[in-house]
């Protein structure tokens, strides 16, 4: 698919959403925050109505829409993954959790963009396993 100005557009947009305050603050917690330890814990977090249910699924929503438009032909797929990396990472810590939290929220397809998207990736579970480790980091800095 040939890169178009329209491409280069909408990955600034999503850029510029992402500085956004509110989302600037959701992306914190959840990055540094937010540290499940089951599908179960997740489905709890976001029918408790807390502000943190709001951050996770604006931090969620934001990066499986984007895939959804890269994987639809929308935005160019490798312009989009060379210039991105934060969606694997918000993969990486949701991976473990997904088919119990795809189970408890009775929807298969849960996240599915990002996860298509994600996968696409080369190398990926060595990166993914990097990631992990990056978030284990971040989480022990902001104790």
């Amino acid at each position: 698919m040939e890169t178009k100005p329209l491409d280069v557009l909408a990955i600034l947009k999503l850029y510029e959403i992402r500085g956004e305050a509110l989302m600037r603050e959701a992306r914190a917690w959840f990055f540094t925050q937010f540290a499940p330890q089951s599908g179960k814990e997740i489905v709890r977090l976001m029918l408790s109505g807390q502000r943190q249910s709001a951050f996770y699924r604006m931090v969620v929503s934001h990066w499986d829409v984007a895939a959804s438009f890269v994987n639809n032909g929308g935005i160019d797929e490798r312009l989009f993954l060379g210039g991105n990396t934060e969606h694997i990472v918000v993969y990486a810590k949701l991976q473990p959790f997904l088919a119990e939290l795809r189970e408890a929220i009775g929807e298969p397809d849960y996240l599915s963009n990002l996860e298509q998207l994600v996968l696409k990736v080369p190398d990926i579970e060595k990166k993914l396993e990097g990631r992990r480790r990056l978030l284990e980091r971040w989480a022990q800095a902001g104790e």
